[in-house]
């Protein structure tokens, strides 16, 4: 059976969400390398991830289900400043980060999490917390 890597995904959380909405929808698939990721997440970039199989006949559905759960999401996240739909997960700019890439390149073994904010593409807006369109849920 052929199959091709549809994305790839840094921890085990996102993939596996992702993988039960596409089996769900009855997209047969499976992830690749999940365990070695989990296990020890420092070789998931020379690995290249965790990687979404998908038999090559069902890769374009998967494509344009991905495509889909996208375009939710993108919906559901609304700027409360300025109304758009560009909300995007970024590292917060400041001195802790910085400190943070400092310590990470020194000591390459060690993983240290950078802390990440949702920003607004357009305004520039930031939250702590993923803002959520509430009218579609009224």
């Amino acid at each position: 059976m052929q199959t091709e890597i549809i994305r790839t995904f840094d921890n085990y959380f996102s993939a596996n969400i992702i993988l039960n909405r596409l089996q769900h929808a009855g997209i047969p698939c499976f992830l690749k390398d999940e365990y070695t990721v989990t296990i020890d997440p420092i070789l998931s970039n020379a690995i290249g991830g965790i990687k979404l199989m998908v038999p090559a006949d069902h890769a374009d559905a998967a494509r344009v289900m991905l495509k889909e759960f996208e375009d939710d999401y993108m919906r559901a996240a609304v700027c409360p400043h300025c109304g758009m739909n560009e909300i995007l997960l970024v590292a917060k700019p400041g001195p802790t980060n910085y400190l943070t890439a400092i310590i990470t390149w020194f000591f390459g073994n060690y993983a240290v999490a950078a802390e990440n904010i949702y920003q607004c593409q357009n305004c520039k807006y930031e939250s702590a917390n993923l803002p959520v369109n509430t009218a579609e849920y009224n």
